[in-house]
């Protein structure tokens, strides 16, 4: 099966690199460009697109606003936010605004095809490592923004859910968790889901932001 990517940089540049490396990947084919977040929308209008990789500092509309117009639309793409992370304080906005993940501009070909596939796939593309580190960085830099209706939301879950949530906020894989609380994998994975269905959230990223706004993992990974 063949991904449509849509790119969207304002640097010429940027997108040609990245056209090229991405073309020499099976599987992967750039359907489109664009330069800014009007035109990003207005293409997945009328091209057809599975995944948009989607910069965050551009003129015009920036990557934040055009994420959360294009996932705000009827069977929308999936899209994936370019961060250089300690530069890039809109990375933690664009997951709030519907991002199923983020990738640093500098992620090896191999694994920006590979998180292109999983996000077409229905999966996040969450890094455990730097999931903590961008997380807990701008969760510092957003103090107050806990609200009492997410909050309220927790308490739908089970002791148990609980900790699963707890685990997938520290970027820990089904695997990782299952070793973490001695469960079996398929267990975790069934946890996972009914966390998703409770609190309705999309996906994994959802519920990584969900878990910091509501203080249930504080800045840290306290």
């Amino acid at each position: 099966m063949t991904v449509r990517v849509l790119l969207v940089d304002d640097q010429e540049m940027i997108r040609a690199g990245l056209r090229m490396v991405l073309e020499s990947q099976s599987g992967v084919e750039i359907v489109a460009e664009a330069d800014d977040g009007d035109t990003a929308l207005e293409l997945v209008a009328t091209v057809e697109t599975d995944v948009v990789l989607m910069d965050v500092r551009m003129p015009r509309m920036n990557g934040v606003e055009a994420t959360g117009a294009i996932t705000g639309l009827d069977d929308p793409p999936k899209v994936l936010i370019l961060t250089t992370f300690d530069l890039d304080e809109y990375a933690y906005d664009g997951l709030r605004a519907g991002a199923s993940g983020f990738l640093l501009k500098d992620t090896p070909v191999e694994e920006l095809a590979t998180a292109i596939r999983h996000v077409h796939a229905g999966d996040a593309v969450v890094a455990p490592s730097t999931t903590r580190r961008l997380l807990s960085h701008f969760a510092r830099s957003r103090p107050g923004q806990t609200s009492a209706a997410p909050t309220t939301r927790l308490e739908e879950l089970t002791p148990r859910e609980h900790d699963v949530l707890a685990h997938i906020a520290r970027g820990l894989s089904n695997s990782e968790i299952a070793d973490q609380l001695g469960l079996a994998e398929g267990t975790v994975k069934v946890h996972v889901g009914r966390i998703l269905t409770k609190l309705d959230l999309r996906d994994r990223v959802q519920a990584v932001v969900l878990a910091y706004e509501t203080g249930l993992i504080r800045a840290g990974g306290a």
